[in-house]
């Protein structure tokens, strides 16, 4: 392997500092949330259990704060979520020695909204779908904070390795909560939910899509093997489709834009995949199967961009994304035509081959630069919640003041999220 090679997969690959990727990623609004007071008067018979309280009611309202805040960045957001969910964990982990429920578990009730079904919002009495819920916009946040940084003018390397970092740690975070957390679960996720598998999946796969698509443009930038970037490009486009699938059964209303957009990346990809593919072809002298690959990638292309009207024109829940009015995908355009034009030329003056009726397979595995999820973990409890302080919440009295209070509305407000004003493109060009 080359060095620059290598220098691309041990640093974390990352776009260009000319690479600006302003309205390149389609993004679902953050979960809102209730207000929750925690306020177990009778219940919390201590000073130290009137403190956990306390705390965790100042901690989450901080943390609800920081996900709308444009000042917020990952080492913020991570002391806000350590401090939230290690003193949560004192409602969910065994704190007397035994391996019984913890007694607080279902103490509180918490309504959250879902991404895709508006502001009504689901509701359950128990810390797991807390836990859950929040992480989920953890995960969101992270997601909306890589698209954001991507957007920015004359972008940094640091801040574009941050970009494929906080894709990887969003997976990481949907994939932790698919596989050990939402289980756990009293009341099963109901469908089309944002705790259902199927969104989960699409959520994860679709942020090491994105994060693989760091490691493309930084393949072409610095010019590397067709084949490898050829690769990528397949495994990204597949790594799209696998996730348009997953939402196939899902409400049309609210999963239809959804599904646009990744549909549109995946016919983008493959249209990346038959280019550079072309030119693998036409370097091993087959210049009848490059230039059928090179046609093909054309009508990927073409397809590409008609979804990106559908997707434009399709009402649905998120922000809507410009793709095709991003360098990235418009030089591709210009790569195909010209790339083709030049397996024509090659043909008609030296190997005079029969362009094949099948378009040649894309038999292609990417053995570096593939996107996994970093692993995620929740921070231990809180030293705050001891033994001791565990066994002076006494569950006999009662949450009065909780009882007394009137019924919330039916809907929650949504995040007030801010708006991000598009900048211009200053581009770059990808040869």
């Amino acid at each position: 392997m080359s060095l620059s090679l290598c220098f691309i997969y041990q640093t974390s690959s990352f776009y260009h500092p000319s690479h600006r990727m302003t309205h390149w990623f389609h993004r679902n609004p953050l979960k809102a949330t209730a207000p929750v007071s925690f306020n177990f008067y009778g219940v919390a018979g201590s000073p130290s259990a009137n403190k956990i309280c306390n705390d965790l009611r100042t901690s989450r309202a901080r943390l609800l704060e920081m996900f709308t805040d444009t000042t917020c960045d990952p080492e913020i957001m991570k002391n806000a979520t350590d401090t939230y969910f290690s003193l949560l964990q004192g409602f969910i982990a065994s704190l007397d020695g035994t391996k019984q429920e913890n007694k607080l578990r279902f103490m509180q009730n918490f309504k959250w909204t879902d991404t895709l079904q508006g502001n009504t919002p689901s509701a359950q009495q128990d810390a797991v779908f807390e836990l859950v819920s929040m992480a989920f916009n953890v995960a969101i946040w992270h997601a909306k904070f890589a698209s954001r940084l991507a957007g920015k003018e004359n972008i940094t390397e640091v801040e574009a390795k941050d970009v494929h970092r906080s894709l990887k740690f969003a997976a990481g975070i949907f994939k932790h909560l698919k596989e050990v957390h939402i289980p756990r679960l009293i009341t099963p996720a109901e469908k089309g939910r944002d705790l259902d598998p199927r969104v989960m999946d699409t959520y994860m796969v679709q942020c090491k899509a994105e994060a693989q698509e760091v490691t493309i443009a930084r393949a072409i930038e610095l010019k590397h093997n067709a084949t490898l970037i050829a690769a990528l490009a397949f495994e990204t486009a597949n790594f799209y489709q696998k996730a348009d699938h997953t939402l196939n059964t899902l409400e049309p209303e609210c999963s239809s834009k959804w599904r646009n957009y990744l549909q549109l990346k995946q016919h983008f990809y493959m249209a990346y995949a038959y280019c550079y593919h072309g030119q693998t072809l036409l370097a091993s002298d087959k210049c009848g199967e490059s230039i059928k690959s090179l046609q093909e990638a054309e009508k990927c292309y073409s397809r590409a961009e008609a979804l990106c009207k559908e997707y434009r024109q399709t009402k649905g829940p998120g922000s809507t994304a410009k793709p095709s009015e991003q360098l990235f995908f418009t030089t591709l355009g210009g790569l195909i035509k010209n790339t083709l034009q030049k397996c024509e030329r090659e043909n008609g003056f030296i190997y005079f081959h029969k362009v094949p009726a099948e378009v040649p397979q894309l038999e292609l595995k990417a053995s570096y630069g593939l996107a996994e999820p970093i692993s995620f973990e929740f921070p231990a409890v809180s030293e705050q919640c001891t033994p001791e302080v565990y066994t002076t919440f006494d569950l006999t009295k009662g949450a009065k003041a909780e009882k007394a209070k009137p019924k919330q509305e039916e809907e929650v407000k949504p995040m007030k999220e801010p708006d991000l004003k598009p900048q211009k493109d200053t581009g770059c060009v990808i040869s």
